[in-house]
């Protein structure tokens, strides 16, 4: 029988679930003496055992066949005997033999129990609330998680624990009360900003010798507990709170294009994950030059531009609201709100390469859908009114330029080798003149 029916049948009948129905050898392979009689099972439809049928590690079947509210201290130190007992036969029995895995079975199942005595699950809320942490009661069984608290294993068979939905902070149930860090999500939602210094260090002695989060002792000769630098934040932490964790650094993203992953602490690592996606980075203001060495953000830049030219046509077509062309850049909805703000994912994307691609893929079908598929978009196009030849001619065309005045669309040649003004400028201007003229002499016409 595999170990998930051993414990579904041990849930649903609340019986011993290591009762095979034979007697198990001893370590020496002689039969082990029985040692107690088994009662009959009190639940209807399953099989009475015989009366001399031999009870593994001392436990009668009646034992777990009591309600849960029946048990009292003797059944947990009959638990913890048995317990103890089973990994003195682990111990005894050949290594990777059938008997002996058998064996670990049956200490998970004793554990197990003797976990939902100390601990029962159904005492523990599905949701708690904690420090703006709003923690979930985790279901899963076999995912071997870490706690973040006591940075100790959560094993999930015989311990409960939680999730933090915003910040996914993990820990048993049992550190909940210790816990001392806010949500790291409230964070993100007050303060959307990032450190622009790199590491800014205040050193040791600032810090009083104590980690930034939990004030433990720390030091850099590791008495009592090793110092370990964040490089994002600059502060030095306990091996607790600054796991040797990973990530790229914005500020050294935006000033020295650098995108090594850099050892940041436990609450950093979190900041930085929720806040990957968040466009609050301005480069034209915090570091202008970089678009002078680095061709992929000119490049972006230009197609973000063009982008932002094309989205009017979309909002007053039809059948562009229909095929939701614009929820194509539904995961950067920035791209069609600014062309100046960026997230750290989209820098990330840049330097890979990903962005460019995918850019530019979207690019071409806006521009198809305009100038090639629909008639209405074609209708809004212009024709160059100094040279009045060529192609009909749209503000994101690559030989074209813009008046920043009437924005209006004409030849890159000829809209600056023209030494007149714009046409389309000089008829407003002119008719804004006659109607001010008109009314200067008509006053009552208005």
């Amino acid at each position: 029988m595999e170990y998930d029916e051993r414990l579904a049948l041990f849930r649903q009948t609340r019986l011993n679930p290591f009762d095979r129905g034979e007697e198990e050898d001893g370590p020496q392979g002689d039969k082990t003496p029985p040692q107690h009689e088994a009662r009959p099972e009190v639940f209807p439809g399953t099989r009475t055992h015989s009366s001399d049928r031999t009870m593994d590690l001392g436990l009668a079947e009646d034992h777990f066949s009591r309600p849960v509210g029946s048990f009292v201290a003797s059944d947990i130190e009959q638990l913890k005997l048995a317990i103890e007992e089973c990994k003195k036969l682990i111990l005894e029995l050949p290594e990777h033999s059938e008997r002996q895995k058998d064996n670990v079975v049956k200490l998970i199942h004793l554990r197990l129990k003797l976990q939902e005595l100390k601990d029962p699950e159904e005492d523990e809320p599905n949701l708690r609330v904690l420090l703006e942490h709003r923690f979930s009661k985790e279901k899963s069984k076999s995912v071997k998680q870490t706690c973040d608290k006591c940075s100790t294993i959560i094993w999930g068979l015989i311990q409960t624990w939680y999730t933090c939905t915003g910040c996914y902070y993990r820990c048993h149930s049992k550190c909940m009360n210790l816990i001392t860090k806010p949500c790291v999500r409230s964070k993100v939602s007050h303060q959307s900003e990032y450190e622009l210094s790199i590491c800014p260090e205040i050193g040791l002695d600032r810090q009083d010798y104590r980690c930034a989060e939990c004030r433990a002792q720390i030091s850099l000769r590791g008495v009592p507990s090793e110092a370990r630098q964040c490089d994002y934040t600059g502060q030095y932490y306990c091996s607790t709170c600054h796991w040797n964790d990973t990530a790229v650094i914005p500020a050294r993203v935006i000033h020295n294009w650098e995108f090594e992953s850099r050892k940041v602490c436990r609450s950093s690592m979190r900041y930085l994950a929720l806040m990957m996606s968040r466009p609050v980075l301005r480069l034209k203001e915090i570091n202008p030059l970089l678009f002078n060495f680095v061709e992929e953000l000119v490049e972006i830049r230009k197609l973000r531009q063009d982008i932002l030219l094309m989205k009017p046509y979309f909002i007053t077509c039809k059948e562009a609201m229909e095929a939701r062309l614009l929820l194509q850049l539904q995961d950067r909805q920035h791209f069609v709100e600014n062309d100046d703000m960026y997230s750290l994912q989209d820098l990330i994307d840049i330097s890979t390469g990903r962005l460019s691609c995918s850019l530019t893929e979207i690019h071409t079908t806006f521009a198809k859908h305009i100038k090639l598929d629909c008639e209405r978009c074609q209708a809004k196009g212009f024709v160059c009114e100094l040279c009045k030849e060529g192609d009909i001619l749209f503000p994101f065309d690559s030989h074209t330029s813009v008046c920043h005045d009437c924005s209006a669309v004409f030849h890159r040649d000829c809209y600056f080798d023209n030494s007149t003004t714009c046409p389309r400028c000089a008829r407003m201007t002119e008719r804004k003149q006659d109607e001010e003229d008109l009314n200067y002499f008509n006053p009552n016409c208005q």
